[in-house]
């Protein structure tokens, strides 16, 4: 199962990087459960960034302070998923 975690208070840099995410996923489309969950608590936040948006993947922090694109994130979660196998 992949755990994505997007980091950030909600702003408009934030929901890009979850619709970059999703765009990857819907490329990519894995036959095991993912689960995307919006971490906008500064305290839990700052456990894995000191710059948000952030991108966590299975623990792993991939992004932190810009906006990656969806080729960038699919090859991330590609990499995960190999973990995961």
């Amino acid at each position: 199962m992949l755990t994505i975690k997007v980091l950030g208070s909600g702003c408009p840099n934030c929901q890009k990087v979850e619709a970059n995410t999703r765009q990857a996923l819907g490329q990519l489309e894995p036959e095991g459960d993912f689960e995307i969950v919006k971490v906008t608590d500064a305290v839990s936040i700052s456990e894995y960034v000191l710059k948000t948006p952030g991108l966590v993947i299975n623990e792993k922090v991939v992004s932190e302070g810009r906006i990656p694109d969806a080729s960038e994130i699919k090859t991330w979660l590609t990499d995960a998923l190999a973990e995961v196998e």
